[in-house]
Parts: C-alpha cells; sequence; structure tokens
C-alpha cells in the first residue's frame, strides 16, 4: 500500500516517473497505536522527499540513486521529538499545564492550545479565572464548545470544538478545504530559469530562508537540511517559541534574528531574500505580508524564488485567517472523535504523533525541491501553498487499520537502534536519524543544533 500511495504522491507533485525505479520501501503493518495508518503516510512522505533529492543529483549529474526508507524507523520520525534526549535527559511534559481537551456544556468538548503565554492569557480573559486546570474545567462546562471556539478567536486565542468526521464535512471550512489539492503550485511572476549550483550533495548550494516555526515548517527545513541544503533559520528575538520543538528540528541550520519591527531588521530581510533560493512561511495569510513580505513582494526582490507557504486551516474559507496548531486541527476534523470510538468506550483520543505537522513539514519539503527544480527548468517565481487541515485529508484518504490499537506505544529503548549521538551547544543529544537511505548521498546534518540567534542575519560566504 505505501508503494501505491507514494507513486500517487510522487506523481501529484509533479515528480519525474523514472525516479520510482530507485525507491525501495521496507516493512509492513503499523507501528504506532492509531486507527490511522499512520506508518504509511510516514513512509511515503519521506521517501518523496528522498526522492525529490535523488531527482535533483540526478539532474545535475545524470545518475540515480536508490532510495531506501524503513517502514518502522519512517513512522518514529514523525514523533521525533519524543525521543530527543540532552545529556540523557528527556522533554518531560511537552505541553503547558492547562492545554489539553475539556468537556463543556452539553456533553461537548475543546481542545485549548495554551504553549504560548498569549494563548494562556486569551483563556483567561474570556473565561474570566486564573490559569488552574480544575478552574477553567469548571468554567468551561458552562460554555457551549463551538461558542467558546469563536469567542477566544477573537480575543487571539486559540481552541478547537471537538467534531466529527461529518461534522467538519460538513462545516464551510471543511467543504473548503476539500476543494483544495494537496499542494497547490502557481507560477506568480516572469523570471529567467536559474541553474542548479554544483557541490558534493543533491541540494548543496540550495540556499533556504527558514521563516518557520513550531513543527510543521521547521521539520521541512530539518529535512531540506539533511540532503545538503543551506538553511537559514530566521526569527524574531522577541518572539514566544517552543524550546524542545526549536532543539528538535534545529539540526542543520543556522539560525539568526531579524527584528521587522525595525527599519535594519526589515533591510537584513531583504538582504537575505534576494540571495535566497527557496522561502519556507508558516505565518497566518498575510501575517508577513503586513509587513512587506509576501509572496508577490518576495518574487519583486528576489525573481525566481520558490515562496512555500503553510497553514493551519487552508487559504481560503472562513477560518483562513484563524491561528492553528496541530492538536487543534486534529480535534476540529474528527481525527479525535475517530480515535476514540476507535479504541472503544467512545472518549476523544488524540493521534499519538503531530501527524499533520511532520506529514505537512515533508510536503513543503519535496514541494521545495520539485518546484525548484521545475524553475530550473521553465524560469519563472513560484508559490506554492499546503495546510495542514488538507494534509488531513490525505490521511484520512490512506484508510483504516484495523488492530491499530493492539500496538504498544514504543518507548525510547524500542528505538534505540534508529537513534544517533551528537554535540550541541546545548549538550551531549541523542535524536532519531533521518528515515531516507540514500545509495550514493547519505543523509546527515552537517551542523549541530544551535539556540535561536546564534548566527548574523547573513547567507555564509556573502
Amino acid at each position: 500500500m505505501a508503494a501505491a500511495e507514494l507513486s500517487r504522491l510522487w506523481q501529484a507533485a509533479g515528480g519525474a516517473t523514472a525516479a520510482l525505479d530507485h525507491v525501495r520501501l521496507e516493512g509492513e503493518g503499523e507501528v504506532l497505536p492509531s486507527s490511522f495508518r499512520l506508518a504509511t503516510m510516514a513512509q511515503a512522505a519521506i521517501a518523496a522527499v528522498g526522492l525529490a533529492a535523488a531527482q535533483a543529483w540526478f539532474a545535475r549529474t545524470g545518475q540515480w540513486q536508490t532510495v531506501a526508507v524503513g517502514r518502522r524507523h519512517a513512522a518514529v520520525e514523525f514523533r521525533s521529538e519524543h525521543y530527543l534526549t540532552i545529556d540523557g535527559r528527556g522533554p518531560g511534559s511537552l505541553w503547558d499545564p492547562i492545554a489539553g481537551l475539556y468537556e463543556t456544556a452539553g456533553g461537548g468538548h475543546v481542545r485549548l492550545h495554551t504553549n504560548f503565554a498569549h494563548h494562556r492569557d486569551a483563556v483567561c480573559e474570556v473565561l474570566g479565572c486564573f490559569a488552574e486546570r480544575e478552574a477553567v474545567a469548571a468554567e468551561l462546562l458552562c460554555w457551549d464548545a463551538a461558542a467558546f471556539e469563536d469567542a477566544l478567536h477573537a480575543c487571539g486565542g486559540v481552541a478547537a470544538a471537538l467534531r466529527s468526521q461529518e461534522e467538519w464535512d460538513a462545516h464551510e471550512q471543511g467543504r473548503a478545504v476539500a476543494a483544495l489539492p494537496l499542494i497547490a503550485a502557481e507560477r506568480i511572476g516572469e523570471a529567467p530559469a536559474r541553474a542548479l549550483r554544483d557541490g558534493p550533495r543533491p541540494l548543496s548550494g540550495l540556499r533556504v530562508l527558514d521563516l518557520t516555526r513550531i513543527i510543521a515548517g521547521p521539520v521541512a527545513g530539518r529535512a531540506l537540511a539533511t540532503h545538503g541544503a543551506t538553511v537559514l533559520r530566521i526569527t524574531g528575538p522577541g518572539l514566544p517559541f517552543i524550546d524542545w520543538a526549536v532543539k528538535d528540528t534545529g539540526r542543520g541550520k543556522l539560525s539568526a534574528f531579524c527584528d521587522l519591527a525595525t527599519p535594519e531588521g526589515r533591510a537584513a530581510l531583504c538582504d537575505l531574500v534576494a540571495g535566497a533560493d527557496i522561502v519556507l512561511d508558516v505565518y497566518r495569510p498575510g501575517a508577513l505580508e503586513r509587513l512587506g513580505f509576501g509572496p508577490a513582494a518576495i518574487a519583486r526582490l528576489r525573481p525566481g524564488i520558490v515562496h512555500v507557504s503553510l497553514c493551519a486551516w487552508g487559504q481560503v474559507g472562513p477560518w483562513a485567517d484563524r491561528r492553528g496548531f496541530d492538536s487543534l486541527v486534529q480535534t476540529a476534523t474528527g481525527f479525535n472523535d475517530e480515535e476514540g470510538r476507535a479504541a472503544g468506550g467512545g472518549k476523544p483520543r488524540a493521534l499519538p504523533c503531530q501527524a499533520l505537522d511532520h506529514g505537512t513539514g515533508y510536503l513543503m519539503a519535496l514541494a521545495a525541491i520539485l518546484t525548484r527544480l521545475r524553475q530550473a527548468g521553465e524560469g519563472g517565481s513560484w508559490s506554492v501553498r499546503l495546510s495542514l487541515a488538507r494534509t488531513g485529508l490525505w490521511l484520512r484518504s490512506l484508510g483504516r487499520s484495523d488492530n491499530g490499537f493492539a500496538l504498544a506505544d514504543p518507548g525510547p529503548a524500542d528505538v534505540a537502534d534508529l537513534l544517533e549521538s551528537a554535540i550541541s551547544p546545548f549538550g551531549a543529544m541523542r535524536h532519531v536519524r533521518h528515515a531516507a537511505r540514500m545509495e550514493r548521498n547519505p543523509a546527515r546534518w552537517e551542523r549541530p543544533v544551535v539556540p535561536l540567534g546564534s548566527h548574523p542575519p547573513a547567507w555564509p560566504g556573502s
């Protein structure tokens, strides 16, 4: 099944058909306790990125290479943040104390995402209570789930009412997402074709400006770095971040600050865009555009750019401008409801990994490489758009596993053979190595994880 799904994904993304003769998918069955085919998703997505890197290598050298991906390894990489340790210590809880699923009036449920202080403060403002789990739970029992979802959004917070798949499909935003392609690519400007740079690895010389946060976008940058791209992650010095996610997804990257509230910061970002091949953008639709760095403006700064953007709920529809995270999209689109039913007892249950984040991250990397290859042949400036909600429909399309909950949740000891060590400024790290094995160009991260803002906002050698 994974081979058939990889073939469909690869051809839909515009990959060369000949590449499929050079892939080897190893292993069978599911890996994580879930009724959804997460291992199929992970293996197909990671293999597709490896094939895209192999196609880039072929475009420069005329040589194909075999790409092998183990099913178990791919599924484990889809929850890499769970297995990261630093000096032997794991992350503890990845969630704020009041984050999670709560019962609401009439037997409904709502999920809160409060890992950022301003989102936690918005919950307390709407509910009129302190940030204590018992107080939040008591207040939410007085609210209709959908009404609270809307009220919190109006105050700058984030939450999702629990819906079934049928309810989501009937929702106006669900219908809007269903009309979108998994990966939407559009030529947004004219520019001459720009040849790929030479180098010892498939993506050598490729400059990727990583304007991303949390998991999905950073996973895309990490995937590109593993095949040799120069990835520079940019964030603002005052923006909140999730420390453990930064450490897990920062492998292979440079990291710099740009304060877009200042003329100096905007000038620095203009210079970086002018030297980039690819821009990864996961801010809400319009957020960077209001600061002068939307897709059209970036294409004017750098004709021939490939701009890859991600949002939570899709770029069209009434929720297009809403904030969102993987856990919330799972809740709103029916995954938590379906998992609860499949596990028995009916209690809503989250997927055992941030599958929409990781899946969309690899789809972003896939689209970035193939669109850059397209630019090298056709020219033009390009905009590519994806969303967590649309990736969720892809996962649904893979079908269900009848006995997924019979599987044990793999702990650190169970995946020890899939880990590797690295020295970083944070200490001795153990993390999941990349699941794609390249015949000629082994995948690896050449740079250690560093604290945010460790480098100047400039391309190396410029």
